[in-house]
Order: C-alpha cells, then sequence, then structure tokens
C-alpha cells in the first residue's frame, strides 16, 4: 500500500527551489498523484506555476520512504499566493484538495497532511483572524475525509520576510507564526515546524533549495516525534 501524504497551503509548500540546481527525481518509490493515478516522481512535484521548483516534500517523502521501507505518494494541491479566505470550505481549492485526496486514497492511505501557507494572511486586515479560519479549514478537512487522527505538520514563516521592504505587510509574519503555534498546542495531532535560520531565494518572499531540503528534514523529524508520542 502506497503511503500518501497531502501537499497544502501555498508558494513554498508547492516550492520555489531552483530546479537548475538539482538532479531529477530518480528514487522509484516516490510518486506523486497525476490524473488520479500515482506515477514516478517528478518535478515539480507541485506544478502550480510556470515557475515552480523545488518544495520540502520531496526531502519529507524521501526520508519517510527510506524509515518506513513504504512507496510514498505525494497528493500536490499547493497554490502560490493563496490566502486562507480562497481556502474557505466549500471554495475551489478546499473543494479540490477534497477530490485529488479521495482519489489517492483509491489506492494509497493517507498518512499525514503537510501545511504551509501564511504570507498572503500578513495584511493588517487578515492576521487578527486567521486561528477562527484556520481551524475552520482544519476541523473540516478532518471532518471530510474522515481522517481525525491524521497528522499535520504545520511550518513558520520564514524569518527572511522582515527584510522584504517591498511589501510592508509582510513585518507582520510573526504574527501568523505566533497563532500556528497557539493552535497546534490545541489541536490533537498536529506538530509546528520552526522556519528559523532558513534562506530565501533573491526575491526575498520563497526559500531556496537548500532550505527547502532542510525545511523537509525539520518536517520528517517533527512527524516522527508526532507520530512516536501516539
Amino acid at each position: 500500500m502506497i503511503h500518501s501524504f497531502l501537499m497544502i497551503g501555498q508558494s513554498n509548500m508547492a516550492g520555489r527551489g531552483h530546479l537548475d540546481q538539482i538532479r531529477p527525481v530518480e528514487n522509484p518509490r516516490i510518486l506523486k498523484l497525476v490524473n488520479g493515478r500515482f506515477r514516478q516522481a517528478f518535478n515539480p512535484i507541485n506544478f502550480d506555476r510556470w515557475f515552480s521548483g523545488i518544495s520540502l516534500a520531496e526531502t519529507f517523502a524521501e526520508l519517510y520512504s527510506k524509515d518506513f521501507d513504504a512507496d510514498v505518494g505525494l497528493i500536490p494541491c499547493a497554490d502560490g499566493g493563496t490566502c486562507l479566505d480562497e481556502w474557505e470550505v466549500g471554495g475551489l481549492l478546499y473543494d479540490h484538495a477534497v477530490m485529488q485526496a479521495k482519489l489517492a486514497m483509491r489506492s494509497s492511505e493517507i498518512k499525514g497532511i503537510l501545511w504551509h501557507q501564511g504570507e498572503s494572511d500578513t495584511r493588517p486586515d487578515q492576521y487578527p483572524f486567521y486561528t477562527d479560519k484556520f481551524l475552520r479549514i482544519i476541523h473540516s478537512l478532518r471532518r471530510d475525509l474522515d481522517l481525525p487522527d491524521t497528522p499535520w505538520i504545520v511550518g513558520g514563516l520564514g524569518d527572511y520576510l522582515k527584510d522584504n521592504h517591498r511589501d510592508p505587510r509582510y513585518a507582520n509574519y510573526s504574527l501568523i507564526n505566533e497563532q500556528l503555534q497557539k493552535i497546534v498546542t490545541s489541536e490533537l495531532h498536529m506538530a509546528y515546524v520552526s522556519a528559523e535560520g532558513l534562506t530565501c531565494n533573491p526575491d526575498l518572499l520563497h526559500f531556496n533549495l537548500e532550505s527547502c531540503r532542510e525545511f523537509g528534514r525539520r518536517y520528517y523529524e517533527a512527524y516522527r516525534r508526532l507520530t512516536a508520542a501516539g
């Protein structure tokens, strides 16, 4: 049975690590959902934009496959630049993720949900409502997929956002991180992954290749701790 993971959120889950810096995916045990069926993975895993690149999920999948001796299926549903309002229950992105997950469940068992999102909610008229909006998504997705105990791993926003002066809203990134950390302490089967020390592409918005790989390792370590704790 394939062990699968749902990728949801915005661009830093989809991945923007530069493709020209790596070799193609060569591990036949890393798969991705294509037209409802799992096929050997190829980059970009989450093709949401023409400039899509490497994400944290590739490293996560490699580590999981090795430790669990399993075929790992990635279910790419992240969409760059999207805020929580666009992920609202019953919206297009939410329904698409549910549909893809249900297709994947015909040939796999979903072992976890990988989430990274928040940069688009750093505006002063958005971040105060982040917790309530995200909790609605979490609870509804667990119910709609009948996955009440499946681990959710959520990552923090990069500290480099404070240096992105082209858009003043990003100065509020820490307020999103604070809410994410509180959410995982109030909800079961969730873990928070810090982005402390990670670096970015020249755009001061997206994790670079090296940091995508490191973030993937951190996501996996958080997953192992969470599942070991039961």
